[in-house]
């Protein structure tokens, strides 16, 4: 009998550790992606009130035992963004706590319970929500108010300086922003299209739809006019979308620019942008804001237009075990470093406001 119940006894126990080693491991990965998603700072939720709703918004401060901070107000790209970004603030708020900065942001109407629609905002309008999170912000003992600036991503290029023509900002942080919405479009469009290896046949007929769609535009076409020139082809245009861009198809930062003079502007650029034109989009910086002096340009080679590296960003499986187990790492090289060091030298005055 002792011959047959060895082997069993011997199976179970090598079941049993290879049991407890697939738990030591999970447990292991668990813990660090909780380390890795742990950052160094303060988080709370806050609602700010504006146009009688509630805006509903985070608050990241340092933890460095200050009782006073200046203030990186966050204002969205284009989408329905919540106030974290799905957590992809995190590793820059966590940037600016390490340079004695707290960063707030807040939901978009519409998103994670807000209330409203943003699709039914205006570039005017998303200004004055933001100035009215600039002036609540002011009011808190916590907040220094002579040290709030603004950072903005891609749409929000149209954004901040109407933001800085309401109320004074002492910085902007300015990601990939567009000049002129039209340009813009036009320049992604060709670009997605050569990086597709469009035919040249496909290509004019996406140009024609363009055009077609800019005559529309043009002459204030309803959503059901839209849908009756593409005959039926919305190709994922909704009405409410297709109000959006109604209101805001003729935005151009270029005159805007000017509320900027003098105050100092982070510009920063990726290599791989196919959504806007990088070299326009600094050349007009430089044509606006060099009077002032105050124009910092930072280049990243390796990143797309959300700033992630492009070998991340083009792979899935990369960006969400990077997101997992490494969040800081998604970003190109030097990103999170260049704008911690932008608001360090603000406070030495490497960057003051003349």
């Amino acid at each position: 009998m002792c011959p047959k119940i060895q082997p069993r006894r011997r199976g179970l126990r090598t079941a049993m550790w290879l049991l407890v080693t697939v738990l030591v491991v999970a447990a292991g990965l668990v813990g660090v992606v909780l380390w890795q998603h742990s950052y160094d700072m303060h988080e709370q939720r806050v609602s700010i009130r504006h146009g009688g709703h509630t805006l509903n918004g985070v608050l990241a401060t340092p933890k460095d035992g200050r009782k006073r901070h200046g203030l990186v107000v966050y204002v969205h790209g284009d989408g329905p963004v919540d106030a974290t970004h799905d957590d992809g603030y995190k590793p820059m708020w966590e940037a600016n706590a390490k340079a004695g900065y707290a960063s707030l942001s807040w939901d978009k109407p519409g998103v994670a319970g807000a209330p409203g629609n943003w699709l039914d905002q205006s570039m005017d309008d998303r200004a004055d929500e933001a100035s009215a999170a600039i002036a609540w912000a002011r009011a808190r003992r916590d907040i220094d108010g002579h040290r709030i600036g603004l950072w903005g991503a891609s749409q929000a290029g149209w954004v901040l300086p109407k933001i800085a023509a309401k109320t004074p900002v002492s910085f902007v942080i300015a990601v990939s922003p567009a000049i002129n919405w039209l340009q813009q479009g036009r320049y992604n469009l060709l670009a997605e299209l050569r990086d597709d290896g469009a035919s040249p046949a496909r290509t004019t007929a996406a140009i024609a739809r363009s055009d077609t769609t800019r005559r529309l535009l043009a002459r204030h076409a309803t959503f059901e006019e839209y849908v009756k020139a593409m005959r039926g082809d919305t190709d994922g245009m909704t009405a409410d979308r297709w109000g959006f861009i109604s209101r805001n198809y003729t935005a151009d930062a270029t005159q805007d620019l000017r509320a900027l003079r003098g105050v100092p502007v982070l510009l920063t650029l990726a290599g791989h942008d196919i959504n806007v034109d990088t070299a326009d989009t600094q050349r007009i910086y430089h044509k606006v804001l060099d009077a002032g002096g105050a124009l910092k340009v930072k280049h990243y080679p390796d990143a797309t237009h959300s700033l992630l590296k492009q070998s991340i960003e083009d792979s899935d499986i990369k960006t969400t075990l990077t997101a997992l187990f490494c969040p800081r790492s998604l970003f190109g090289d030097g990103f999170l470093d260049d704008q911690r060091q932008f608001l360090k030298d603000l406070g030495r005055g490497g960057n003051a406001t003349p």
